[in-house]
Protein backbone atom coordinates (compact mmCIF):
# COMPACT_ATOMS: atom_id res chain seq x y z
CA UNK A 1 0.00 0.00 0.00
CA UNK A 2 1.26 3.60 -1.04
CA UNK A 3 0.77 4.62 2.53
CA UNK A 4 3.16 2.90 3.90
CA UNK A 5 5.31 4.19 1.96
CA UNK A 6 5.08 7.50 3.48
CA UNK A 7 4.08 6.88 6.78
CA UNK A 8 2.68 9.01 8.96
CA UNK A 9 4.59 12.44 8.43
CA UNK A 10 3.62 11.96 4.56
CA UNK A 11 -0.15 11.04 5.38
CA UNK A 12 0.17 14.62 6.58
CA UNK A 13 2.08 16.10 4.03
CA UNK A 14 -0.52 15.00 1.75
CA UNK A 15 -3.55 16.02 3.28
CA UNK A 16 -2.19 19.36 4.03
CA UNK A 17 -1.17 19.31 0.58
CA UNK A 18 -4.64 18.58 -0.69
CA UNK A 19 -6.00 21.46 1.55
CA UNK A 20 -4.01 23.51 -0.11
CA UNK A 21 -4.98 23.01 -3.85
CA UNK A 22 -8.65 23.46 -2.15
CA UNK A 23 -7.36 27.46 -1.88
CA UNK A 24 -7.40 26.94 1.79
CA UNK A 25 -11.32 27.59 2.12
CA UNK A 26 -11.92 25.06 4.36
CA UNK A 27 -12.67 26.60 7.97
CA UNK A 28 -12.42 24.83 11.43
CA UNK A 29 -15.90 24.62 13.53
CA UNK A 30 -15.88 25.54 17.50
CA UNK A 31 -18.13 23.56 19.65
CA UNK A 32 -20.01 27.29 19.91
CA UNK A 33 -20.61 27.26 16.55
CA UNK A 34 -18.41 29.76 15.50
CA UNK A 35 -15.79 29.37 12.53
CA UNK A 36 -12.39 30.56 11.96
CA UNK A 37 -9.56 30.76 8.77
CA UNK A 38 -7.34 27.95 8.48
CA UNK A 39 -3.42 28.53 8.86
CA UNK A 40 -1.73 29.63 6.01
CA UNK A 41 -1.10 26.30 3.42
CA UNK A 42 1.80 24.31 4.36
CA UNK A 43 5.55 24.66 2.19
CA UNK A 44 5.09 23.01 -1.35
CA UNK A 45 9.32 22.19 -0.66
CA UNK A 46 9.90 18.44 0.51
CA UNK A 47 12.56 18.06 2.70
CA UNK A 48 14.76 14.79 2.88
CA UNK A 49 16.56 13.01 5.38
CA UNK A 50 16.07 13.16 9.13
CA UNK A 51 17.26 16.74 9.29
CA UNK A 52 14.20 17.89 6.72
CA UNK A 53 11.47 16.01 8.66
CA UNK A 54 12.88 17.60 12.17
CA UNK A 55 12.38 20.72 10.47
CA UNK A 56 8.53 20.00 9.20
CA UNK A 57 7.56 18.48 12.83
CA UNK A 58 8.57 22.38 14.00
CA UNK A 59 7.12 24.52 11.53
CA UNK A 60 3.63 22.11 12.11
CA UNK A 61 3.77 22.40 15.24
CA UNK A 62 4.58 26.26 15.13
CA UNK A 63 1.34 26.23 12.15
CA UNK A 64 -0.54 24.84 15.66
CA UNK A 65 0.61 27.63 17.62
CA UNK A 66 -0.24 30.35 15.09
CA UNK A 67 -3.75 28.65 14.27
CA UNK A 68 -4.50 28.69 17.89
CA UNK A 69 -3.71 32.82 18.44
CA UNK A 70 -5.75 32.97 14.92
CA UNK A 71 -8.56 31.48 16.65
CA UNK A 72 -8.20 33.42 19.60
CA UNK A 73 -7.75 36.88 17.77
CA UNK A 74 -10.60 35.64 15.63
CA UNK A 75 -13.33 34.98 18.34
CA UNK A 76 -12.24 38.34 20.13
CA UNK A 77 -13.12 40.16 16.84
CA UNK A 78 -16.36 38.33 16.82
CA UNK A 79 -16.99 39.08 20.35
CA UNK A 80 -16.39 43.03 19.95
CA UNK A 81 -18.86 43.28 16.93
CA UNK A 82 -21.66 40.68 18.66
CA UNK A 83 -21.22 43.36 22.16
CA UNK A 84 -21.68 46.06 19.76
CA UNK A 85 -18.18 47.41 19.07
CA UNK A 86 -18.92 47.29 15.25
CA UNK A 87 -15.92 49.59 14.76
CA UNK A 88 -13.07 47.97 16.48
CA UNK A 89 -14.58 44.49 15.20
CA UNK A 90 -14.23 45.14 11.96
CA UNK A 91 -10.78 46.18 12.47
CA UNK A 92 -9.51 43.12 14.61
CA UNK A 93 -11.10 41.30 11.67
CA UNK A 94 -9.48 43.12 9.18
CA UNK A 95 -6.10 42.31 11.27
CA UNK A 96 -6.56 39.01 11.03
CA UNK A 97 -5.69 39.50 7.00
CA UNK A 98 -7.70 36.65 5.89
CA UNK A 99 -10.91 39.13 4.23
CA UNK A 100 -11.72 36.22 1.33
CA UNK A 101 -12.83 34.08 4.52
CA UNK A 102 -16.59 33.59 4.66
CA UNK A 103 -16.73 34.13 8.10
CA UNK A 104 -14.69 36.65 8.43
CA UNK A 105 -16.09 38.53 5.48
CA UNK A 106 -19.58 37.94 6.87
CA UNK A 107 -19.20 38.90 10.05
CA UNK A 108 -17.60 42.36 8.58
CA UNK A 109 -20.42 42.45 6.57
CA UNK A 110 -22.41 42.24 9.70
CA UNK A 111 -21.20 45.07 11.69
CA UNK A 112 -20.79 47.34 8.27
CA UNK A 113 -24.90 47.06 8.15
CA UNK A 114 -25.39 47.67 12.04
CA UNK A 115 -23.35 50.92 11.40
CA UNK A 116 -25.47 51.61 8.80
CA UNK A 117 -23.51 51.15 6.18
CA UNK A 118 -25.01 49.33 3.46
CA UNK A 119 -22.90 49.63 0.57
CA UNK A 120 -19.92 48.06 2.29
CA UNK A 121 -22.26 45.46 3.94
CA UNK A 122 -23.09 44.57 0.80
CA UNK A 123 -19.85 44.45 -0.73
CA UNK A 124 -18.70 42.15 2.11
CA UNK A 125 -21.86 39.86 2.34
CA UNK A 126 -21.19 39.28 -1.68
CA UNK A 127 -17.31 38.68 -1.00
CA UNK A 128 -18.36 36.03 1.85
CA UNK A 129 -20.74 34.38 -0.85
CA UNK A 130 -18.07 34.28 -3.58
CA UNK A 131 -16.23 32.19 -1.21
CA UNK A 132 -19.07 30.20 -0.36
CA UNK A 133 -21.66 30.15 -1.60
CA UNK A 134 -23.53 27.56 0.57
CA UNK A 135 -22.61 30.13 3.88
CA UNK A 136 -26.02 29.62 5.73
CA UNK A 137 -25.44 32.76 8.06
CA UNK A 138 -24.62 34.94 5.22
CA UNK A 139 -28.02 34.39 2.97
CA UNK A 140 -29.49 35.05 6.48
CA UNK A 141 -27.42 38.08 6.88
CA UNK A 142 -27.94 39.75 3.59
CA UNK A 143 -31.78 38.47 3.34
CA UNK A 144 -31.94 41.08 6.68
CA UNK A 145 -29.73 43.45 4.63
CA UNK A 146 -32.59 43.23 2.24
CA UNK A 147 -35.44 43.88 4.22
CA UNK A 148 -33.86 46.62 5.80
CA UNK A 149 -33.72 48.08 2.28
CA UNK A 150 -37.73 47.62 2.22
CA UNK A 151 -36.81 44.78 -0.27
CA UNK A 152 -38.79 42.19 0.92
CA UNK A 153 -39.66 40.17 -1.84
CA UNK A 154 -35.43 39.53 -2.32
CA UNK A 155 -35.16 38.93 1.55
CA UNK A 156 -38.29 36.11 0.77
CA UNK A 157 -35.91 34.73 -1.83
CA UNK A 158 -33.21 34.42 0.28
CA UNK A 159 -35.10 32.81 3.23
CA UNK A 160 -36.22 30.31 1.01
CA UNK A 161 -32.03 29.76 0.03
CA UNK A 162 -32.01 29.04 3.73
CA UNK A 163 -34.26 26.87 4.46
CA UNK A 164 -32.69 24.88 1.16
CA UNK A 165 -29.57 25.24 2.97
CA UNK A 166 -30.65 24.23 6.27
CA UNK A 167 -33.06 21.53 5.08
CA UNK A 168 -35.64 23.02 7.37
CA UNK A 169 -37.47 25.31 9.03
CA UNK A 170 -35.90 24.92 12.15
CA UNK A 171 -32.67 26.55 12.16
CA UNK A 172 -31.44 30.21 13.81
CA UNK A 173 -30.43 31.73 10.65
CA UNK A 174 -33.90 31.06 9.09
CA UNK A 175 -35.85 31.88 11.98
CA UNK A 176 -34.11 35.53 12.47
CA UNK A 177 -34.86 36.09 9.14
CA UNK A 178 -38.23 35.25 9.06
CA UNK A 179 -38.59 37.06 12.21
CA UNK A 180 -36.98 40.12 9.91
CA UNK A 181 -39.18 39.82 7.36
CA UNK A 182 -42.32 39.74 9.98
CA UNK A 183 -41.49 42.77 11.96
CA UNK A 184 -41.05 40.65 15.18
CA UNK A 185 -37.37 40.62 15.12
CA UNK A 186 -34.44 42.80 15.07
CA UNK A 187 -31.03 41.79 14.41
Amino acid sequence: MQIRRFGRLGVVAIALFTFSLSGGRTLAVEDNGSRFPPPPPPDQKADKGQKGQKGQQGQQKKKKENQGELRERYQGARALIMSGQYEDGIAAMRALGHDDNPEIANFIGYASRKLGRYDDAKYWYEKALAADPNHVRTWSYYGMWHAEQGNLLMAREYLEKVRLICGNTECEEYTKLKGVIEGTVAY
